[in-house]
């Protein structure tokens, strides 16, 4: 071999690390922000691959995700958002109510953000309009705040003699107006609801030591990420003190809780996968409409209303899509 082939082979050799480093970082990178944890979201995550899969981007050969977790501390969100933005992230899911929306929307206004939310976005300010967003927003709203009456309806005819009290978690801006319409909807049947705050473990052992302490009591949770992290604490608790429940998702009603109503999620973050990879292929996340789920699921648990000594309403029953026997 000539000394200059040599020379050659060597310089295109040592190109080899750089080539493949630039390769790498001409991979988009999604940031996933979110105000729940890792291993709360696990169950979900897969569907959220599954959409962006659907759309034609696979982790790892394609795409790459940097996942930003809050651990249900909402104060966190704004630096993680931050942070997503410093890294240049190509697309921002937000995901875990409007707490983590905003705190994307406040970090950015140029980069693309797919919401997951649970939330109203219009209501938020995060979009003005659901069919034509606009800006720089776009995902999917689950309204499960706007199922509140329903939720309490379900209680009050599994417990028709408890005393009713809702938990609600005062750092969620969703907090106050959730309690309200829970409030009115007591109302409507003639019933009193007592408004307890958590937003923290301890806070949630107290809150519901407060609710034991009436005889009889039957508790709705509100909805909230961070009682989602927290389900298994609070269907324990619930069955601690013999509380009838009622909750947002069928997780809590799978770990034991009486009666969940509520959107899938799962659904609705497969789709979140599938606007995340069209916005990756060139799509402009302001004229992609943003959407609401498709079902709302009831599920009963049959094991925890015999536990608790009740018999539930033949009426519910029927309506149920899932009882746990």
């Amino acid at each position: 071999m000539r000394r200059r082939d040599f020379i050659m082979l060597l310089g295109s050799a040592a190109a080899w690390p750089l080539a493949a480093r630039a390769q790498r970082k001409a991979m988009p990178v999604i940031g996933y922000l979110g105000s729940q944890s890792a291993e709360a979201l696990a169950p979900i995550l897969p569907a959220f691959r599954d959409g962006l899969n659907e759309a034609g981007y696979i982790e790892g050969r394609n795409v790459s995700i940097e996942f930003a977790w809050a651990e249900g501390q909402y104060d966190k969100l704004p630096a993680l958002a931050e942070d997503l933005v410093r890294r240049r992230v190509a697309v921002i899911v937000a995901s875990g109510g409007a707490v983590a929306a905003l705190a994307a929307k406040r970090a950015t206004s140029t980069i693309p953000i797919v919401i997951a939310t649970g939330d109203d976005p219009v209501q938020y300010g995060l979009v003005t309009s659901l069919n034509h967003p606009g800006g720089n927003i776009t995902g999917i709203t689950l309204f499960m705040a706007t199922l509140t009456p329903k939720r309490l309806e379900f209680l009050s005819e599994a417990a028709p003699a408890a005393a009713l009290a809702i938990l609600i978690n005062p750092r969620n801006p969703n907090a106050e107006s959730e309690a309200k319409n829970a409030q009115a909807a007591a109302q409507q049947i003639g019933r009193e609801l007592r408004v307890l705050t958590a937003s923290n473990e301890g806070e949630i052992d107290a809150a519901y030591a407060s609710i034991a302490q009436r005889p009889g009591a039957a508790v709705m949770i509100a909805t909230d990420p961070y009682f989602f992290v927290r389900r298994d604490q609070l269907v324990g608790l619930a069955a601690r003190y013999a509380l009838p429940s009622v909750y947002f998702h069928r997780a809590f009603a799978a770990a034991g809780g009486l009666i969940s109503y509520g959107a899938t999620i799962t659904e609705e973050n497969r789709i979140a996968g599938q606007y995340t990879g069209r916005i990756l292929a060139g799509e402009k996340a302001g004229d992609l409409p943003i959407l609401q789920p498709a079902k709302i699921e009831l599920i009963v648990n049959l094991k925890t209303a015999e536990a608790l000594g009740l018999t539930v309403l033949p009426s519910i029953l029927a309506r149920a899509d899932e009882v746990i026997e």
